[in-house]
């Protein structure tokens, strides 16, 4: 067998049928598609490449997938003030910083957004639906050989009585039927969804129509809901039931669907997504910044017995490395149940690799290390002192690593991180046109920031 490159001598965690962890194990692939994975021994007495690369130093594990993240806030780090309301925060700051945001503004932060995922071994991401300058945006980051799914800021509810409500849901229908048009999901990297806003901004007719449309077109549907009780409170107050109970009298749930945040759910809605295969991506980074209220409600482990697919996100500007993300949400709910046994290590590295799989319909294609699979892989470097002694590297990758022991990342093959730095972005060009960028942005919205501290 003929493969472009094999990595030798690896602690290969596979997150395969078996869950095997291969000691002295080899990765072998030939353009994009894994074709061996085993014993270094066994894969090249088998296979036979133009490349070898040494990897006794790593721990390989496949891509990690990302099931929200907002990749055009990067330009916002870290501006927004702590402690503010969370409408507050949205409607005085985050709106207006985002509409203050250019085409070429959009770009950038995008391709911020992608460097530090890649950096930190996330190497396919589910866009939360809240990208404006649509293609701009795509043309920038299908340079970096980052996988994803996109989708544009899509509402349609009619909040002045005085609009055309009608022309705004067709509308909103016809700018996805041509994103997904123009970037069909025919086997390509970077494609369109038909993602909706959620909470209450969508019709039930825009609901429904884009549940039929994602059918018609092999997609699926991500949107925001629950984080907090407005959701709740708005829906029982114009439609008498709790937002998921709503959602399911339309039609709409179902394994196509991925619903971020998703803590404010009563018992009945967490069955209703259990029975429906619902999909439920949690950030808990998110969650514990905004105080959704995560410990007091979420029902995230019941919501896991009861077989819900649970994803994980990093959500906004302040944070893309998953494997920060992984650590909170195997802490998180131990201290809150006062349950040790509560996701445990394995259970939480399957949410961020095989479980965001399957939210994006790609379980066949990554999420796992296996023959046949694409050839998205990641090394972590072991010579650093929170990998010493190598023990258990699964607990160790959620307990003691992150991404900034990521070494080497391939997507499709293509070695997108080489020696802890990017290899299809220019990083310093990049990180000076965005600092430039966001002081503009910054001047245009009329905000200035805001410190606890003074800065001289």
């Amino acid at each position: 067998m003929q493969a472009d490159t094999i990595i030798t001598g690896a602690t290969v965690v596979t997150m395969d049928r078996e869950r095997r962890i291969i000691t002295d194990g080899a990765v072998a692939f030939a353009g994009d598609t894994i074709v061996a994975v085993g014993k270094t021994a066994q894969v090249t007495a088998q296979v036979a490449a133009r490349q070898m690369i040494d990897g006794r130093r790593f721990v390989l594990t496949p891509g990690f997938v990302n099931c929200h993240v907002h990749i055009t806030e990067t330009l916002m780090r870290g501006f927004i003030p702590d402690a503010l309301p969370f409408e507050e925060e949205l409607g005085n700051w985050v709106i207006p910083l985002y509409k203050a945001h250019t085409a070429a503004d959009q770009g950038v932060a995008a391709k911020l957004a992608v460097a530090a995922m890649l950096r930190s071994g996330t190497t396919t991401f589910l866009e939360a639906g809240t990208i404006i300058a649509f293609d701009e945006v795509m043309a920038e980051i299908e340079s970096t050989g980052i996988r994803a799914r996109t989708g544009r800021w899509t509402e349609d509810r009619a909040w002045d009585p005085a609009a055309d409500a009608d022309s705004l849901t067709r509308e909103a229908l016809a700018a996805l039927e041509r994103d997904l048009a123009r970037y069909p999901q025919d086997g390509r990297r970077i494609a369109a969804w038909p993602n909706l806003i959620g909470h209450m901004t969508a019709t039930d007719n825009l609901w429904q129509q884009v549940t039929a449309l994602a059918a018609r077109t092999g997609t699926r549907i991500s949107a925001h809901m629950s984080p907090v009780g407005d959701d709740a409170a708005w829906q029982l107050e114009h439609t008498g039931k709790r937002p998921l109970v709503h959602l399911n009298d339309l039609g709409v749930l179902g394994p196509h669907l991925n619903l971020v945040h998703m803590v404010h759910l009563d018992a009945q809605e967490a069955a209703l997504v259990a029975q429906s295969g619902t999909n439920v991506t949690h950030c808990p980074g998110a969650a514990i910044r905004c105080g959704f209220g995560v410990t007091q409600h979420g029902r995230f482990p019941d919501m896991a017995r009861a077989g819900v697919n649970i994803a994980l996100g990093t959500d906004g500007a302040d944070n893309h490395d998953m494997m920060r993300i992984i650590t909170l949400m195997a802490g998180l709910f131990k201290d809150v149940r006062q349950d040790r046994s509560v996701f445990p290590a394995h259970e939480v590295l399957e949410m961020a690799t095989i479980n965001g799989a399957k939210v994006l319909g790609m379980s066949d294609m990554v999420g796992s290390l296996e023959a046949g699979k694409k050839a998205d892989i990641v090394a972590h470097d072991t010579r650093r002192p929170e990998w010493q002694p190598t023990n258990d590297v699964v607990k160790q990758l959620v307990w003691s690593a992150d991404g900034r022991g990521v070494h080497s990342v391939w997507v499709d093959g293509l070695r997108v991180v080489k020696d802890l730095a990017c290899t299809t972005i220019d990083e310093d060009a990049l990180y000076d046109r965005a600092r430039a960028m966001a002081d503009a942005l910054f001047e245009r919205a009329g905000l200035s920031l805001v410190t606890a501290w003074p800065v001289t």
